[in-house]
Formats: structure tokens, C-alpha cells, sequence
């Protein structure tokens, strides 16, 4: 009888998750068929693979020499979907994902449509969350994917850096900041700020990198703190400060002439958007197709 790769990636997933229950919820499949998978792996091999005690599962002696060779086809098969991704004229299916606030709200938005128009036949159901409920909702909720600003080190998961973000000095277009090609950070710490709130990925962008040169947040002069993006953009637009912001977030109002990002001499506030999915998952090929379109645009 012929090794049947599925089979692997089901005993995979239950060994990774624990119990026939949880990978049957993983996999979409029912408990039962689960259950008969891996049953049809042992008789294959002539031994058991799991003992099952009242408590949890536990793997055997052979179960532990079979899971790193499951774990490599569950990779080569991750592989060669994304590989075929680059030969395929039409994709049909539904992408379900979380993005994390900038991300979802100033990022993807704009890529979704080259996207969808690339691959007319696919439907996106995009949720915007934290990157807890993001976590979650991937590992209970059968999302495909999410995408968050640091990585992540949860087990379980894979973290995989998909694109490239900067943060810049953002200025309103009548201050004169905006006619300089760059500013000193001396110059920048003298000025009235108007930030994110303590805790979102963007201030602490922002404060790991000033400690870097020797700046704490005692050194400037925070005048408002908000706790969404668009609020922050409003505040420099009416004067109130200058601010720290992604440059994805503001190309809607650099084309309008509203705001104007100006770089900081020796200072780069430099992140990674990371997808984060399940490691005993496979993602469906709609799914695979946007994140490679992803990390393509982040390389051009």
C-alpha cells in the first residue's frame, strides 16, 4: 500500500494539536474520519502511533520517529502549492484572514485590488483585529492566515516576514519641515508631538529605535496621544504636532498635499509585517497566492 500524504498531514495535526477532537476541527473533517486516518496509518506500518489515554494523547516510540517526516511533507507540500502559485491562470475559492489595524486599514486595501483583479474568480473576507484576537481567531476559528506588525512566538504557529514597513516623520504640508529633503533628530525631539497610544506596534517602533540613539520618551514633547491612526493624521493635519506613522498610512493625503513624510539623518524606523498561520495547516491556494503576491511586491 502506497504512503498516503494525507494521512501524514492528519497525524500531524493531531499530534501537534493534541487530540483527535481539536485536529478534526483544524482540518474541517469529523472526528470519526480523523480517527480512521490514522488507524489506517498504523495498520500501514504495523504499529501503533499514538496511545490514547483517558487524559490526552500520547505519541509512541514510532510516533516519534514518524512525526519529523510528517512535518517535512506537510512542508514540501506548503512549498509546492506556492511554487505552482507562479503557473496558475485562474484561482477560484474564498480567502478568509485577520490583519492587524495598519495593516487592514492602510495597507492591504490597496493591494487586495491588483489581487482580485489578477484573480477575478476569488471572493476576500478580510477581518481587522489585535494581534491576540488575530492568534485566536486562526487557531479556533478556521481563518486561513493572519497578518501582524512583530512576530510572533506562540506554539503551534508559524511566523513568516511577508513585507517591509517604515515609519517617517510625518509633517502638515505648511510647516517647515515639509520643504527639507531631512531633518536632524535634535531638531525633531525640540518639536510638539502627537503619537499612538503606549502598546500599539507603532510607538513601539518608535521607542526601540530613539533608545538606540539615546532618546528617551522623557525627551520629547508628547503633547496628544491617540489611539487609532486616522485621529493621529487628523491631529497633524490641523497642526496640533508632528508624528511618527507608517508610510503606507498616509498616501492617500500625500497625494491630496496634506501631510509630507521627511527622513530623520541616521535614524530608520524599520519593521516587518509577518503572516502568521497554523503549523499543522495548509493553506488553500488563494491563500498561498496573496501572501507570494505579497512578498513579491515587497522585493520589487
Amino acid at each position: 500500500m502506497a504512503l498516503n500524504v494525507h494521512q501524514l498531514h492528519i497525524f500531524y495535526t493531531v499530534a501537534e494539536r493534541g487530540s483527535f477532537s481539536a485536529a478534526a476541527q483544524a482540518l474541517h473533517m469529523t472526528q470519526p474520519a480523523v480517527t480512521m486516518q490514522v488507524q489506517a496509518l498504523e495498520e500501514r506500518f504495523g504499529t501503533k502511533l499514538l496511545n490514547r489515554t483517558t487524559k490526552k494523547l500520547v505519541l509512541t516510540e514510532a510516533g516519534h520517529r514518524l512525526l519529523p517526516q510528517a512535518r517535512k511533507a506537510v512542508e514540501l507540500m506548503r512549498d509546492t502549492d506556492e511554487m505552482m502559485i507562479k503557473f496558475i491562470e485562474e484561482l477560484k475559492g474564498r480567502l478568509q484572514f485577520a490583519a492587524s489595524l495598519t495593516i487592514g486599514e492602510y495597507v492591504l486595501p490597496r493591494l487586495l485590488g491588483p489581487f482580485l483583479r489578477k484573480f477575478p474568480e476569488v471572493s476576500v473576507d478580510m477581518k481587522v483585529m489585535n494581534t491576540t484576537e488575530i492568534i485566536e481567531a486562526v487557531a479556533n476559528q478556521g481563518l486561513d492566515f493572519g497578518i501582524i506588525e512583530a512576530p510572533c512566538d506562540v506554539a503551534g504557529f508559524d511566523a513568516e516576514p511577508v513585507m517591509d514597513d517604515e515609519l517617517m516623520l510625518i509633517t502638515p504640508a505648511n510647516h517647515p519641515f515639509a520643504y527639507r529633503d531631512e531633518v536632524t533628530l535634535e531638531e525633531v525631539i525640540r518639536e510638539p508631538m502627537v503619537l499612538r497610544e503606549k502598546g500599539s506596534g507603532t510607538r513601539q517602533i518608535m521607542e526601540d529605535e530613539l533608545l538606540r540613539h539615546g532618546i528617551s520618551e522623557e525627551n520629547l514633547r508628547v503633547v496628544s496621544e491617540f489611539g487609532s491612526t486616522g485621529a493621529v493624521k487628523s491631529a497633524v493635519e490641523a497642526g496640533l504636532g508632528l508624528s511618527l506613522l507608517s508610510v503606507w498610512t498616509i498616501k492617500h493625503e500625500l497625494s491630496l498635499g496634506l501631510l509630507k513624510p521627511v527622513k530623520i539623518s541616521g535614524v530608520r524606523f524599520t519593521r516587518q509585517f509577518y503572516a502568521v498561520r497554523l503549523q499543522s495547516s495548509l493553506l488553500p491556494m488563494p491563500a498561498a497566492a496573496l501572501l507570494h503576491d505579497l512578498r513579491e511586491l515587497s522585493h520589487e
